[in-house]
C-alpha cells in the first residue's frame, strides 16, 4: 500500500494562487489513478481533480475546472495541484488519494470510495 503525504498548503488572499504537492513513498506511477479531494467543515468530501497516471487523461470538478490544474511527475513520484483564482469557498482540508489497478470498488473519478489509499492532508485557507 503506497503512503501518500502531501504539502503546500497554507493561507491566501482571493485571487491568489498555491501549489499542492502529493509525494508517494511507493511507485505512484504504478497506481491507476491519483485524485485531489477536499472537505470544508460541516461538508462531505468533495472530488477535484484526478488524473490517469498511465494515460495523463484528467478530470475536474464542476467548481475548479478553469482555475485548477492536475499535473504528475512519475519520476519524483509526484501528483502536483496547481490552484488559481481561489476564493473563499475553496477553503477546506485537501486530501490526495490513489486507486490500485484492480481495485474491486466501481470507479468515479471524482468519488472518494473509489480510491483506497489516503493521505493526511493539507490545509489551504482562502480569505476575502
Amino acid at each position: 500500500q503506497v503512503q501518500l503525504v502531501e504539502s503546500g498548503g497554507g493561507s491566501v488572499e482571493a485571487g491568489g494562487s498555491l501549489n499542492l504537492s502529493c509525494a508517494a513513498s511507493g511507485e505512484i506511477s504504478s497506481r491507476q489513478y491519483v485524485g485531489w479531494f477536499r472537505q470544508a467543515p460541516g461538508k462531505e468530501r468533495e472530488g477535484v481533480a484526478s488524473i490517469y497516471v498511465s494515460g495523463g487523461t484528467k478530470f475536474y470538478g464542476p467548481s475548479v475546472k478553469g482555475r485548477f490544474t492536475i499535473l504528475q511527475d512519475n519520476a519524483k513520484e509526484t501528483v502536483y495541484l496547481q490552484m488559481k483564482s481561489l476564493e473563499p469557498e475553496d477553503t477546506a482540508m485537501y486530501y490526495c488519494a490513489a486507486r490500485p489497478p484492480g481495485y474491486a470498488r466501481e470507479f468515479y473519478p471524482l468519488q472518494s470510495s473509489s480510491f483506497r489509499d489516503w493521505g493526511q492532508g493539507t490545509q489551504v485557507s482562502v480569505s476575502s
